[in-house]
C-alpha cells in the first residue's frame, strides 16, 4: 500500500460520517435549502483561497519569471485554476463561486453576508475583521477561521491536503435528489444550483480529484514527516467541515421548530 492509499484509508471514517450526516435528511422546504446556501457559500469562497495559495506556491507568479521546482504539480494546479476560476456556463466564463452566488439569487437565498465580506476586503479591511463584520452564520465564520489557519502556516503539502480532502464532492447524491425534487415545484429556480452541484462533482471525481491526489504525492514524496502533517491537515479540514454541517443542521432544526411552534 502506498502512503497516499494509506492516508485515504485513514480518512474513510471521517468521509463516512460526512456522507451519512443528519444534515442531508433535514431538508424539507426551500427555506431549508436557503439556510444551507447562506452558510455554505463561504466554503465555496474560501476554497478559492486554498487554490490560490497553492497556485502561488507551486507556480511562478513573479516577474521576472522563473520555473518552479514542481513541474507536475504546477501543471495540475493551473488546470484546476482554469476550471474553478473560469468555467463556462451558458456561453459565459464564470468562477464556481460567482456561479454559486447567481444560484443563490435565483432561489431567493440572501447574498448580503458574503457580499459584505467581499466589499470589506476590496475596501482594504483585515481578513479577520472582514469576517467578523460580515454577518455570516457563526458556523461559517468558524469554518473560515480554520481554512485561513491552514493557509497562514504556509506549508504547501498541508494546504494541498486540506484542498484535496475537504472538497465539495462531500455533498452526497441524496442531497442532489432533494434539490431536483424541490426544483420541479419551483419552475426552474434551482437550475443553476443543480448545474453547479453536478459540474463540481463531475470535475472533482473525474479530473480535479485525481490531479490533486498526484499533487499531494509529489509534495510529500518520501518525507514521512510531511505525510504525517498532511494527514493532520486533512483530518483538521474534514472535522472543520463536520462542524460546519453540524451548525447548518442546527440552524435548520431551530428554524423548523420555531415555525412549528408559531403555527400551533
Amino acid at each position: 500500500m502506498t502512503q497516499l492509499e494509506a492516508l485515504e484509508e485513514k480518512l474513510q471514517p471521517l468521509y463516512a460520517r460526512l456522507a451519512s450526516h443528519a444534515l442531508y435528511g433535514s431538508f424539507r422546504t426551500i427555506d431549508d435549502l436557503r439556510i444551507f446556501m447562506e452558510a455554505h457559500v463561504f466554503a465555496v469562497w474560501d476554497f478559492m483561497s486554498l487554490l490560490k495559495a497553492l497556485q502561488r506556491g507551486l507556480t511562478s507568479v513573479d516577474v521576472p519569471w522563473l520555473p518552479s521546482a514542481t513541474p507536475e504539480s504546477r501543471r495540475l494546479i493551473n488546470e484546476i485554476v482554469l476550471g474553478e476560476e473560469s468555467d463556462t456556463y451558458n456561453g459565459q466564463h464564470v468562477s464556481h463561486f460567482e456561479l454559486y452566488r447567481i444560484a443563490m439569487q435565483q432561489c431567493g437565498a440572501s447574498t448580503v453576508a458574503v457580499d459584505r465580506l467581499l466589499f470589506a476586503l476590496r475596501d482594504g479591511a483585515d481578513l479577520h475583521e472582514a469576517i467578523r463584520g460580515s454577518r455570516a452564520p457563526d458556523e461559517a465564520k468558524l469554518f473560515l477561521r480554520d481554512t485561513f489557519h491552514i493557509i497562514s502556516e504556509g506549508k504547501l503539502h498541508c494546504i494541498a491536503a486540506a484542498f484535496t480532502f475537504g472538497r465539495e464532492d462531500l455533498i452526497p447524491a441524496m442531497f442532489k435528489g432533494f434539490v431536483r425534487d424541490v426544483n420541479r415545484s419551483l419552475a426552474g429556480d434551482l437550475d443553476t444550483f443543480i448545474w453547479y452541484l453536478e459540474r463540481h462533482i463531475e470535475v472533482d471525481g473525474e479530473e480535479h480529484g485525481p490531479m490533486a491526489l498526484r499533487m499531494i504525492a509529489e509534495l510529500c514524496g518520501d518525507d514521512h514527516a510531511k505525510w504525517a502533517e498532511a494527514e493532520q491537515a486533512a483530518v483538521f479540514a474534514l472535522e472543520s467541515r463536520l462542524r460546519l454541517w453540524d451548525g447548518i443542521a442546527a440552524q435548520i432544526a431551530a428554524t423548523s421548530s420555531h415555525l412549528t411552534t408559531s403555527s400551533s
